[in-house]
């Protein structure tokens, strides 16, 4: 049999975890590679993308558990480098999981390890760092149960399914002293930190109100009326289902599309706001230990799907959060490129799909993935910003990947690190909490609970009872 026909179907079992045991596997990440310290926020490992090679030692052993098409990102991204093997994919879907090792072989010319079952992939002793792309309900458990098992960590945002989740990963991350960057490469993306450093400058003046959206496209919002089907033969359902609780397979709720459901998900709010609420919180504060919202609410629902669709977060929301000295204002809705929040009225800016705005007594920044840009208190562009490079490095992604391969030696602060990420995610949780509960909810962020209205914290995104077999460790 070819290495591919092993890889893509029927010689998997060839691979599977039978043939683990007659193998002495050690780690090759290690004290002995003799990396030197980088400075967080200085130096990203972008250097290990140029081409060369690097000796055994120096390489970081890598699994991704969840192949899906921000899984492959990843993990693409993780191996445009020199210094990465990659050992394992993980996936409940064999088709998916098939397909990840088929790319590891074409562009790494390494077998890696297909195993169905993440905690497998934990057990083995000759991996570093796994990349944890599964879908929102999985990324709790998948990162706790890594920290605990001394891998290095990339979760993907939102970084947990509710508020409960978020904290329990943050203390085990904590108690295990484990390196953990989230998803959130916008944070590595230059536009982004040069609009955070004008806004924390102080040049726009008082900020009292700033503003935060995203549009979804038509055809991705309509997820329609389905009936249950029989469960596709290379899918092991209720290991995709796993915590969360167990509904019939449909195909409209699984795998991308899990994201509009409360069940699996957070929305639109949790998809784009962890990235778009997270720039404002960033400019907000001056450091990424952020104030937290005194009161969030929230009103919206399926105003474009209608109510003939099987989505149950809103396509249409739009939520007032008050902070101690202004307010932040995040709205989802469906329509075109063109039709996200006029940015400045009487300017010549468009609407935009998503972005972030500071509205401050003397002008304005609006950033968003295509640039940013400076306005003064009548709409005017000032100051314009230098030319975007729009190589390669525009996408902050291997920027972030290369300040954890780095961080895994030196033990440095993420950019995106979790105590600060579960803040922002904290953010857009109450958001949904608020839209579930239906009431303006004051949040005290002390004790980390709703003050006015504890009925509040029995909806999905505050806390969830696991399903029979799955328990949320506690530290």
């Amino acid at each position: 049999m070819t290495r591919r026909g092993l890889l893509s179907g029927a010689g998997q079992a060839a691979l599977g975890l039978g043939m683990l045991g007659a193998l002495d596997l050690q780690p090759v990440y290690g004290a002995q590679n003799g990396r030197a310290a980088h400075d967080y926020g200085v130096d990203f490992g972008e250097e290990a993308l140029v081409p060369g090679r690097v000796s055994v030692q120096d390489k970081l052993n890598i699994a991704l558990i969840g192949c899906g098409g921000q899984g492959m990102s990843n993990l693409n991204t993780f191996m445009g480098r020199k210094d990465i093997n990659v050992v394992a994919v993980c996936d409940p879907d064999a088709k998916r999981m098939g397909k990840a090792a088929i790319t590891v072989d074409d562009k790494l010319d390494q077998t890696a390890a297909q195993i169905k079952d993440y905690r497998k992939v934990l057990e083995r002793k000759d991996i570093d760092l796994v990349i944890n792309a599964t879908p929102d309900h999985w990324h709790a458990l998948v990162a706790i149960h890594a920290c605990q098992a001394g891998k290095a960590l990339f979760t993907e945002k939102p970084i947990s399914h509710n508020i409960l989740e978020g904290r329990q990963m943050v203390n085990h991350a904590a108690k295990h002293n484990s390196v953990v960057q989230v998803g959130t490469w916008q944070r590595s993306l230059q536009q982004f930190i040069d609009a955070v450093a004008y806004v924390r400058s102080g040049k726009l003046g008082k900020i009292n109100l700033c503003r935060a959206w995203k549009v979804q496209d038509p055809n991705a919002a309509v997820m329609g009326k389905e009936a249950t089907k029989p469960v596709p033969a290379d899918l092991d359902y209720d290991m995709w289902v796993g915590p969360a609780a167990f509904v019939p397979y449909q195909e409209n709720r699984c795998h991308y599309k899990f994201r509009w459901y409360f069940n699996f998900a957070g929305g639109m709010t949790g998809d784009w706001g962890v990235h778009m609420m997270d720039t404002i919180l960033l400019g907000m504060n001056k450091t990424d230990d952020f104030v937290m919202p005194t009161k969030v609410m929230s009103l919206g629902g399926k105003f474009f799907t209608g109510t003939d669709d099987d989505r149950t977060t809103p396509d249409t929301q739009i939520a007032l959060i008050e902070f101690p000295g202004w307010m932040l204002q995040w709205e989802v809705h469906v329509g075109n490129t063109k039709t996200g929040p006029n940015a400045l009225a009487g300017s010549a800016t468009t609407g935009r799909d998503h972005g972030a705005l500071f509205i401050g007594s003397n002008g304005s920044v609006l950033v968003d993935r295509s640039g940013w840009s400076i306005f003064d208190a009548a709409g005017n562009p000032v100051e314009k910003p230098a030319a975007i490079d729009t190589g390669e490095r525009l996408n902050g992604l291997p920027a972030h990947v290369g300040q954890l391969v780095a961080g895994t030696k030196t033990k440095a602060v993420m950019r995106s690190n979790i105590a600060s990420m579960f803040k922002t995610t904290t953010v857009c949780h109450l958001a949904n909490l608020a839209y579930q509960a239906q009431n303006v909810l004051h949040w005290d962020a002390a004790k980390e609970i709703v003050t006015n209205d504890k009925k509040a914290m029995n909806n999905l995104s505050y806390q969830r009872e696991y399903r029979k077999g799955w328990t949320l460790p506690k530290a």
